[in-house]
């Protein structure tokens, strides 16, 4: 008899897996990046998730067609100014801070979703928000009340994720998402190619800590990722799902500290406190603590 997937933990045990391998790739992409530009790291992570996925999926691959072309070069687009932005931020901040600069994301969907003519953000939203911004400030100002360059350029990826989320909204409904998916991924990789050839100097030779780096990010970060979230909010309530993946920049600074020895102030800790509340208000509504009440 068939298991019912959705009374089963391995759903959950799948998406913590995937908010723990994302959660470690913030110090793997620290250290990748001493040692390769950033557009040719992302060149690279990017067409080999592709092939891997192409063959894996090469049966999925059969389906493309001029819609999952057109849709997927969309999402590439705003996916590669992300991965972008925030790579480029991390070369300027720690892993731990650019863990939950990057998950702001979160907060920042219902608002843009309403300038684009979608509902009005509710009073969660709101809410979220003034806790988000108050994070922001713990995290990222000095004591003159300035912020980084590598904090604003994490900002930024984080709106583009958010440009990304909704545009996987309106397009994966109908369609296969792994072919929308690879499509995107190669999209991601063009970009990153040309603005390497055209700004940045290719490395004549890769430390064996580097290949290893991008083997984790093609292998695991990106292409196994993909895998274990599909599966796992297949058969997760959206809620369970939102908590879950949340727990990434959690992860992201639990690496930051054990190995990159990233040094958290109380101050810090208390706005990653309030960036990570803001995102299960955002995402959740507490829709589950009302459930447990019941």
């Amino acid at each position: 008899m068939k298991k019912d997937m959705t009374k089963s933990h391995l759903p959950h045990l799948a998406l913590l897996t995937a908010t723990l391998i994302w959660g470690g790739s913030f110090v793997i992409m620290k250290n990748a990046t001493a040692s390769i530009p950033t557009n040719y790291l992302l060149a690279i992570r990017f067409t080999g998730a592709s092939i891997l996925l192409s063959v894996i999926f090469n049966k999925n691959v059969r389906k493309m067609n001029f819609t999952y072309v057109k849709h997927g070069i969309i999402m590439g687009s705003a996916l590669f100014f992300a991965y972008c932005f925030q790579t480029w931020g991390l070369l300027d901040t720690t892993p731990g801070k650019n863990a939950f600069l990057t998950a702001v994301y979160c907060v920042f969907v219902p608002f843009l979703s309403f300038f684009l003519g979608k509902d009005r953000p509710d009073k969660f939203n709101f809410f979220a928000a003034v806790m988000c911004i108050a994070g922001i400030g713990l995290v990222s100002l000095d004591g003159s009340l300035t912020m980084g360059k590598g904090d604003i350029l994490t900002l930024v990826g984080g709106f583009f994720f958010a440009v990304h989320m909704i545009a996987t909204a309106a397009f994966s409904k109908e369609g296969d998402p792994v072919v929308l998916t690879i499509v995107q991924f190669m999209t991601a990789a063009v970009y990153s190619w040309l603005l390497g050839i055209l700004f940045e100097e290719f490395p004549t030779s890769f430390p064996l800590d580097t290949v290893l780096e991008l083997g984790y990010l093609i292998c695991f970060a990106t292409a196994t990722c993909l895998l274990l979230q599909s599966f796992g909010q297949k058969y997760t309530s959206p809620s369970a799902a939102s908590i879950l993946l949340s727990l990434e920049s959690v992860f992201g600074v639990i690496f930051s500290v054990i190995f990159y020895k990233e040094k958290v102030t109380f101050k810090m800790l208390t706005g990653f406190v309030l960036i990570f509340v803001a995102i299960i208000i955002s995402e959740t509504k507490l829709e589950f603590l009302r459930k447990s009440q019941e």
